[in-house]
């Protein structure tokens, strides 16, 4: 898998429906432990809800768990974890609060209720697409501008620079695409990679690939699969 969709942020929303009241919570989460631990949590902090229901779903394994939590069986969890198979949405925990009301909401009224819920909850949120990076260190001389314009154009991020009696670009790129560089409208000296005006190079000299594992600003610190976040949707 190249991609995946995951929750862009940690969030909550609620509702109403017929004097019951539904709060939902969802998580990112890469692990079985951080999901029980975020389910726990919400069962403390709503220790007096008649019912907390809850599902999550893991993209290493393909781990799918949920619960009903004393509801009928079929009207809680498996709505909520529906929602974000629909929506291809993995490593994902969502727990759905329901403070009840006094009126019996049926089958039907419970399903769309809990549905509703999780629904609300992740386009609260949002959607992140995950994708796989790879990271390039880029030593070039001064100045350095024109090799960011370079990096940007060939689809390439600049996430830091260090400046010394050289320079050293750090620069992350989609896994995948064609990883070769511009050639250089600038002298050899002046953009680092040498070879200005004759070709392009798939990897110009003293330029060190390796995968990312330790994603910094902007990724997602601690993915095993060193995947980044590439976009947002709603």
């Amino acid at each position: 898998m190249t991609t995946y969709r995951v929750p862009f942020e940690n969030g909550e929303s609620a509702f109403t429906e017929k004097r019951s009241r539904f709060i939902s919570h969802i998580w990112r989460v890469e692990t079985e432990a951080e999901a029980r631990e975020r389910i726990e949590e919400m069962k403390k902090r709503y220790y007096d809800a008649r019912h907390n229901c809850w599902c999550y779903l893991l993209q290493e394994g393909g781990v799918v768990r949920y619960s009903d939590d004393g509801e009928p069986q079929g009207t809680a969890g498996q709505p909520m974890l529906n929602v974000f198979q629909r929506e291809s949405v993995t490593n994902v925990c969502c727990v759905v609060t329901r403070y009840f009301g006094g009126v019996l909401l049926g089958a039907g009224g419970l399903t769309r209720a809990y549905t509703k819920g999780a629904k609300d909850a992740l386009a609260a949120v949002g959607i992140s697409t995950m994708s796989l990076w790879t990271l390039w260190d880029v030593p070039c001389t001064y100045p350095f501008e024109r090799v960011k314009l370079e990096i940007i154009a060939c689809g390439g991020v600049v996430r830091d620079t260090e400046y010394g009696a050289d320079i050293r670009g750090r620069r992350s790129r989609r896994a995948g695409r064609n990883s070769s560089f511009p050639a250089s409208r600038s002298s050899p000296r002046e953009s680092g990679y040498g070879g200005g005006g004759g070709g392009v190079s798939s990897r110009p000299p003293g330029v060190r690939q390796r995968n990312i594992n330790k994603p910094g600003a902007g990724f997602l610190a601690g993915s095993r699969f060193c995947y980044a976040c590439s976009c947002r949707t709603w």
